[in-house]
């Protein structure tokens, strides 16, 4: 009895220090349990192997087994089940395969969530018909099928662009006697919102409501999102308003998608009340909505404002992206503050931002659209990475320049790298060196662009 209860002490501690990550800490106590007498069992192993899974890899966790089998503790159902999970977590579906063979080898039964998780992870790599054998295997073993089960058939036919194929089996599931459970619902809503199928959403929005199940804000969001996605705007925005009228909490991603709504319509006005609105109901915006916040003072010119909101973020804890620093250098740029512009550059530096491409195409951009080509080209040469955007707006800007020789130049590189700019592009720059008596140049370029295209069908 005092070992059994020792033994449950050693796994309320490894469990603690596992859930806190610290793998070191959970093995020490492991080893001065057994130094004690106090000797661990499955369940200690499994918490072990359960977080080796999710924080080091699926192998060290599989090496664990060994030392089960040298300490005489033989792996359970659960210890599979981990590995199983592990291996889909790292990306290896065949691994989960092997593991499944391996514990039907060992003469473990699986149970139902072994089927689920290697259900889920064949969906997740696109294994469709694998998956689904893996569902036929269960039933012909008498095994039940638990709501998780058909949660994840569904999910997996949505996430796999299967979105009918998943409706017709909810169809059929609801005929013999399944009840769907809200994240059922919100399943099939996302994959039919993601298909472009707003009505079919709709439809499956509206039976939730007549259930026993009251819809949550991730359903409203889904729908509301899909009718921005695809133009219906008034739909979208009768949704949200209804979330508020029934007296859902609205959560920031909701009014970030009404936010951003407003905003490509061009109602900065409503805009700006949405998001007092947010502010008053208490709902403090992330980063991605702060972005949009930013980007919404910019458009109404409120430079200064869209600044202190980025001071405000910082003061918060809430860390500004590349994003963040694009839309400023975009609206300085628009200003010709090209100086300010090219100190925000800086300022991402000194942050340690690894990702700044969008910000410096901006500048770009904005240097060429204002005729500053020589500053531009000198940005473009200090570049580390670019990308067509980046090509398109310094050709473009050259071309505009009557600069046509270094522009041709500068496309011929373009497509060594592998990169491409607008058709149009190509044309006005080819047709400005005729005009400008480089014809030799004209005839490399066009040759170079019909190699290119070649190269792409190859």
């Amino acid at each position: 009895m005092i070992r059994g209860l020792s033994t449950s002490l050693l796994n309320v501690c490894v469990a603690s220090l596992c859930k806190a990550r610290n793998l070191e800490k959970a093995e020490a106590v492991i080893i001065d349990g057994i130094r004690l007498g106090c000797l661990p069992d499955v369940v200690t192993y499994n918490t072990l192997i359960d977080t080796y899974c999710w924080l080091e890899g699926i192998d060290e966790a599989y090496s664990i087994l060994y030392r089960m089998k040298e300490a005489g503790i033989k792996p359970d159902v659960i210890t599979y089940n981990s590995l199983i999970a592990g291996a889909s977590h790292h990306g290896s579906p065949s691994r989960s395969l092997q593991l499944f063979e391996e514990m039907l080898q060992v003469g473990l039964v699986p149970d139902v969530w072994s089927y689920n998780t290697l259900m889920h992870c064949l969906f997740k790599f696109g294994h469709t018909e694998g998956a689904f054998k893996i569902y036929v295997e269960m039933r012909s073993k008498s095994i039940s099928p638990s709501s998780t089960t058909y949660n994840t058939l569904i999910n997996g036919l949505c996430k796999s662009g299967k979105a009918v194929s998943g409706l017709r089996l909810f169809r059929y599931l609801k005929r013999h006697g399944f009840t769907p459970e809200v994240i059922t619902y919100n399943t099939i809503i996302d994959g039919l919102c993601k298909s472009g199928r707003l009505a079919e959403a709709r439809k499956i929005l509206k039976e939730l409501g007549e259930s026993d199940y009251d819809p949550n804000v991730i359903t409203y969001t889904t729908v509301m999102k899909c009718c921005f996605r695809h133009g219906k705007f008034e739909q979208g925005f009768q949704i949200f308003d209804g979330m508020i009228e029934k007296g859902y909490t609205t959560d920031v991603f909701a009014y970030c998608a009404a936010i951003s709504a407003l905003v490509k319509r061009g109602n900065l006005e409503d805009a700006s009340l949405c998001v007092e609105k947010m502010l008053r109901n208490g709902i403090n915006p992330d980063t991605a909505c702060y972005n949009t916040i930013v980007y919404l003072q910019c458009k109404e010119g409120n430079l200064d404002y869209a600044f202190q909101l980025v001071n405000e973020m910082e003061e918060a804890g809430i860390a500004s992206d590349h994003y963040t620093y694009s839309i400023l250098i975009d609206s300085l740029c628009k200003l010709r503050h090209f100086d300010a512009a090219k100190e925000q550059l800086d300022n991402m530096k000194m942050r340690g931002f690894n990702s700044n491409l969008v910000a410096y195409n901006c500048l770009i951009d904005g240097l060429c659209k204002h005729g500053e080509v020589d500053l531009a080209l000198t940005v473009f040469e200090n570049m580390e990475h670019k990308d067509d955007f980046t090509y398109t707006s310094i050709v473009h800007g050259l071309t505009r320049n009557r600069r046509f020789h270094k522009a041709s130049k500068l496309l011929r590189n373009c497509l060594k790298e592998g990169n491409s700019v607008l058709s149009s592009i190509h044309r006005a720059v080819i047709a400005g060196l005729r005009i400008a008596g480089f014809k030799k140049d004209a005839r490399k370029l066009r040759e170079s662009l019909r190699m290119a295209r070649l190269s792409q069908y190859n």
